[in-house]
């Protein structure tokens, strides 16, 4: 019943429409700094390498700091340009209410890995706002370009027949 309100509901798309301001402003404000300015996150990877979220003395998240010592640190300029602009990114189809879940999800994405290189910060709010987005799919964009982007790639990808599936064998479809 929940997730039919966040779905379907015009009143739960105003509620969203907040939230995702509120998100996407905080993934602009964040990204615009580094995206525009001298950001390297080499020393942010090492910090996370040299002081693992630890739990009685052992790594919580090994394979992660394997991930960032072996991959990410020596790729720390690509890692660089892809969390300012993914940050920058973020925060604009936030705002702009377009792809709204495809950027929510990325969002999560970051805030996870953040969390999992031992920040807190505001990542679990921003995560728990994300699910509210993401659950709501489509009408968390409805008021925004998602309301004309959406249709448009679905006639442009003759999508349509993923929105109205016809009955097979004249069974009606589940009611939801």
């Amino acid at each position: 019943m929940f997730g039919a309100f966040l779905r379907e509901n015009k009143y739960a798309a105003i509620i969203l429409t907040f939230l995702r301001l509120y998100l996407g402003w905080a993934w602009l404000s964040a990204g615009w700094g580094k995206a525009f300015g001298d950001f390297h996150a080499g020393g942010y990877l090492q910090g996370a390498v040299a002081n693992p979220v630890l739990h009685m003395e052992q790594m919580v998240y090994p394979t992660f700091v394997s991930f960032l010592e072996t991959f990410a640190i020596p790729y720390a300029g690509v890692f660089s340009f892809l969390v300012a602009w993914g940050e920058v990114l973020v925060g604009l189809g936030l705002i702009l209410g377009v792809f709204t879940s495809a950027a929510a999800f990325f969002g999560v994405v970051m805030n996870f890995s953040f969390m999992f290189a031992g920040t807190i910060s505001t990542n679990p709010w921003m995560v728990l706002i994300s699910m509210f987005i993401l659950a709501a799919g489509a009408n968390a964009g409805r008021i925004g370009g998602d309301r004309y982007v959406l249709p448009y790639l679905r006639t442009k990808f003759n999508l349509t027949k993923f929105n109205n599936p016809k009955p097979k064998n004249n069974v009606p479809p589940l009611a939801s």
